[in-house]
């Protein structure tokens, strides 16, 4: 049977891409690691230089486990993927790169939306690698939600999803396609109508692990 992992920074992520899973790759195992401190630990500058290092560590504990692939489902840690992958020796994936490379396709104007600036700055960064890989130059801007990420830390879903839902209308205004960095910010695009695509990374990223699978 094949053996898949998930490596998540929240555990908020664990039950929607198991639930993905189960939909898009109903044959297969799945594992999880967790390290819910590593977003915090990147906004400390005495403890962010420690992450490389137990991204590694939970990728090469899921090869030794048997895992077949791996995926990434923060954004955050994107950077670590091809590190971490030489490392282990087993295929690690991007959960955002499918939505990076749809995002690029669909209009010059790119917004990208976070709630963590952390986040924010390795999706522009993936994007503008995207982009480059298919001949584009596409115009990328960001926003940091402010208070998103605190209110869901804080258990309070309806405030990050009204405020995430406030980002998206505004950059709808000034964007042909709106991209939301984190996997958690998912549901808060189903509040919201615009007239411009919104991306989210989840099911792409999992259509993507499926394809490499087959």
């Amino acid at each position: 049977m094949t053996r898949i992992a998930f490596l998540h920074t929240g555990a908020v992520n664990i039950a929607p891409f198991g639930a993905l899973a189960a939909e898009l790759l109903p044959d297969a195992e799945v594992v999880n690691y967790l390290d819910d401190r590593i977003v915090a630990d990147l906004r400390n500058d005495a403890r962010a230089a420690s992450v490389p290092g137990r991204v590694e560590a939970l990728v090469r504990a899921a090869a030794a486990g048997g895992a077949d692939a791996v995926m990434f489902t923060c954004s955050s840690i994107s950077e670590l993927a091809a590190p971490a992958a030489a490392a282990a020796g087993v295929p690690v994936l991007r959960v955002d790169e499918a939505m990076a490379d749809a995002a690029v396709a669909a209009g010059r104007r790119v917004r990208v939306l976070a709630t963590l600036a952390t986040t924010s700055r390795p999706t522009t960064g993936l994007l503008r690698e995207r982009a480059e890989l298919a001949g584009l130059s596409p115009e990328i801007t960001d926003e940091v939600i402010d208070g998103a990420f605190d209110a869901v830390v804080s258990g309070d879903r309806a405030t990050h999803d009204r405020l995430v839902g406030e980002a998206i209308e505004r950059g709808a205004a000034e964007a042909d396609v709106i991209v939301l960095a984190q996997a958690s910010m998912a549901g808060a695009a189903e509040a919201v109508s615009v007239d411009v695509p919104v991306l989210t990374s989840p099911r792409p990223g999992v259509e993507r692990l499926a394809a490499s699978l087959a």
